[in-house]
């Protein structure tokens, strides 16, 4: 099973925030605050409705924290391990109407998490052996991207850089303003970044030896063929961390990663992330 990382607990509870904020408003459960007596007591069980990798659960339980922090889990599954259809990975006791004010809100976050975790495992497993890993991107919600790396990493994938302030990144549409690939990665390099923090987006060999010539530690193969990718591992390999990108997707990751590449970088882990089918079920407590 993969150790989860560390969640950041500060972008967690701002993102419950401004959701609970969202669903609430001021008014709060109105249908729940109609019929729900104040003081019933509940249980109620996150349960996986499909074969799952788990994500998410120490933010469900925050959500129900948040609105009652009287709250009980008898059962937390640990992020990261795999799911079958029918198993419950959260139990949570508390007031009924809490659980019911964070039930929308507490499964959003664990069904957007788990399918990310689980479509990065599948592509973990898919190039398992080749020597490559699997990257994520900045392709990520607004608002949620700390979230959705974490679920990338609970699902056995690398989280690549966390937004444009930790690493330089050249693409074509900053050679729109005039400048070559070989002094725009040298420009980056004069501002003190190290060449390890330093991806220069390539399209042919011709680019990755003008990339390489001008220190860049990183290339991004971008929507290159596998002739063309197997190209620029024999020129690169070892010399320059090679990344390959571009439309990637499951069931076509294998014979990328088996040109050499050492990572290939999937944008849909989170721009098309298909939630994982998870749902709550509650019961009276005596």
């Amino acid at each position: 099973m993969t150790v989860p990382p560390a969640l950041d607990a500060q972008a967690v509870a701002r993102s419950i925030e401004a959701a609970l904020a969202e669903d609430l408003a001021a008014r709060g459960d109105v249908t729940s605050l109609a019929i729900v007596p104040a003081g019933l007591r509940a249980r109620a069980h996150l349960v996986a409705r499909e074969p799952l990798v788990v994500a998410g659960v120490p933010v469900a339980r925050a959500v129900f924290s948040r609105l009652d922090a009287e709250a009980r889990f008898p059962l937390a599954a640990d992020d990261g391990r795999s799911a079958l259809a029918g198993e419950r990975v959260l139990t949570v006791e508390g007031r009924a109407a809490a659980l019911l004010a964070g039930e929308r809100t507490a499964l959003n976050f664990a069904q957007r998490m788990s399918g990310i975790a689980t479509a990065t495992r599948a592509a973990v497993d898919e190039i398992a052996g080749t020597g490559a890993t699997i990257l994520d991107t900045r392709k990520t919600a607004p608002g949620l991207r700390s979230l959705d790396k974490y679920a990338v990493a609970v699902g056995g994938g690398t989280n690549h850089r966390m937004g444009l302030h930790d690493q330089a990144m050249i693409k074509d549409t900053h050679l729109g303003a005039g400048i070559s690939l070989g002094d725009a990665v040298r420009a980056c390099l004069a501002s003190g970044l190290p060449p390890a923090a330093v991806t220069a987006e390539v399209r042919s060999v011709a680019e990755l030896q003008e990339a390489m010539a001008a220190g860049a530690g990183r290339a991004l193969l971008d929507n290159m063929s596998l002739d063309e990718l197997r190209a620029c591992v024999a020129i690169g390999k070892g010399r320059i961390v090679l990344e390959a990108s571009g439309g990637l997707r499951p069931g076509r990751l294998r014979p990328v990663a088996a040109t050499g590449v050492d990572a290939l970088s999937l944008g849909y882990l989170t721009h098309s992330v298909t939630a994982a089918d998870l749902a709550m079920d509650l019961e009276r407590l005596p």
